[in-house]
């Protein structure tokens, strides 16, 4: 594990902390040596990758597409991931960029809002409706970011706790189809063969993760996934084909998956989630301004905000999606305490040379679908977790709290338990209520408005607790 990026540099009468003038130079702004520097990065690397490559195997996988194109799909998040995270740390000028070592890539958060989108668009059709719901969402993020600091208290925990327990919750039958081999119209769907390597996966975490000390424990769900290809392979349940058809080295193709198409309530479903990521990408520079000792101030939130709103805007250019703020790598900072942001700027630059060559997306392919089965229910179950997390500091003692968290959850899990619900209603009301997320989002904002902000004046304590 890396050391502290504070204290005295090895060697008489250097310290990385002072300038050749002698000035003190911020741990954020420290210029590390490589041989800190390198494996810094690479700690945040393996934090994130399963993170950023999630979304595209989803959504790959939801839409039909075939090797060539997740190959492309997956680059594709990993080239917006690394432009994203390196506009954030290096910063452009004061319109854009945070400058702290905060990641940004493409957030799980719309994953179930998108497969909404797909399942309500005609074959051919839902890659180009999911990217113009997005487009419209990078603009929206745009035009809101400057005063999202007034819309938080919309925003507090209790509300965004819901929605992030409702990420993991509503994404769990993904991980739960692909333990099961991945293909529900195949004969062997379901086969022992397929659910004992998911668990076998899952036991490799586990072990892992109970065993494991410093970087191995960190990169325990990478590990899980790379010894359950290998133990694949021998069962002839591992695909290396990607590998001989991917390109070594391209960079995406702008609109390679169609032109945008523009459906009100795709974008309406898309605006909502943007506004939790807006919330998460907040809190994770409140936090990290905490962690690094660096005061996060309005400005600062807004130039960070802004860098999303461009990642989300320009991504569907490329193939990619919704983009916030990565929390495991906060995680990161906290229990490494390097804190420069020129470590995350080497890992974004990583992340733009592994965009740039395909083939190291399509080894990510190779993964057989009941290896990312069991790594995907501790990646989905921990999203659940953090929700939970949330809620916990939110002020659940008082019963109004209580009715909201209950009433949102209901709402959102509704698409879950009876997916024909709202067959009834028109199409734009199934886009929007048929994702849990954006279905349990609308009723935890409504009633925190009844609740705590509506015409009363008793519950502002309450209020201000849960925010």
């Amino acid at each position: 594990m890396a050391q502290p990026a504070t204290g005295p540099a090895e060697g008489p009468g250097k310290d990385p902390s002072k300038t050749l003038a002698g000035t003190a130079v911020h741990p954020v702004d420290e210029r590390l040596p490589p041989a800190r520097l390198v494996p810094a990065a690479l700690q945040h690397i393996a934090a994130m990758y399963a993170g950023v490559v999630t979304p595209p195997l989803i959504i790959g996988q939801a839409v039909g597409l075939d090797t060539a194109g997740m190959t492309r799909l997956i680059a594709a998040s990993l080239l917006i991931a690394g432009l994203a995270t390196v506009l954030q740390t290096v910063g452009l000028g004061r319109f854009a960029g945070n400058r702290l070592p905060f990641v940004n890539a493409a957030s799980s958060a719309g994953i179930a809002p998108m497969l909404a989108i797909a399942e309500t668009s005609a074959p051919g059709h839902q890659l180009p409706s999911i990217y113009g719901a997005v487009i419209v969402a990078g603009v929206f993020c745009l035009a809101v970011g400057p005063f999202f600091g007034r819309l938080l208290r919309f925003f507090p925990p209790l509300v965004t706790g819901v929605v992030i327990t409702l990420i993991g919750v509503t994404l769990m039958p993904v991980p739960v189809a692909w333990a099961q081999g991945g293909d529900a119209t195949a004969d062997d769907f379901g086969a022992m063969k397929y659910l004992a390597l998911a668990a076998f996966t899952l036991v490799v975490i586990l072990l892992i993760q109970r065993f494991g000390r410093g970087f191995l424990k960190q990169v325990a769900l990478l590990m899980g996934m790379f010894v359950g290809t290998l133990a694949a392979i021998p069962f002839g349940m591992a695909d290396f084909s990607a590998l001989r058809s991917a390109p070594l080295a391209a960079l995406p193709t702008p609109f390679a998956f169609g032109a945008p198409e523009f459906h009100p309530a795709a974008i309406l479903s898309l605006c909502i989630v943007m506004l939790v990521l807006m919330t998460e990408s907040s809190a994770g520079m409140l936090a990290l301004g905490e962690i690094c000792d660096r005061r996060t101030d309005g400005r600062t939130i807004t130039r960070g905000l802004r860098t999303d709103g461009i990642a989300t805007l320009l991504g569907p250019v490329f193939g990619g999606f919704p983009t916030s703020a990565f929390a495991q790598n906060v995680g990161v900072v906290s229990l490494t305490r390097v804190r420069s942001r020129y470590v995350v700027a080497a890992a974004g630059g990583a992340l733009l040379v592994l965009g740039a060559f395909p083939v190291l997306g399509a080894v990510v392919s190779l993964v057989p679908m009941p290896v990312l089965g069991g790594a995907g229910i501790v990646l989905f179950g921990s999203i659940a977790v953090s929700g939970i997390r949330t809620l916990a500091e939110a002020g659940l003692d008082d019963s109004s709290n209580i009715i909201l968290v209950a009433v949102a959850l209901g709402a959102g899990i509704i698409p879950l338990a009876a997916p024909t619900f709202y067959a009834g209603f028109p199409a734009w009301a199934q886009t929007v209520l048929g994702s849990g997320i954006s279905a349990g989002a609308l009723v935890a904002v409504v009633l925190n408005l009844f609740f705590h902000h509506l015409g009363t004046h008793s519950r502002t304590a309450v209020a201000l607790k849960s925010s």
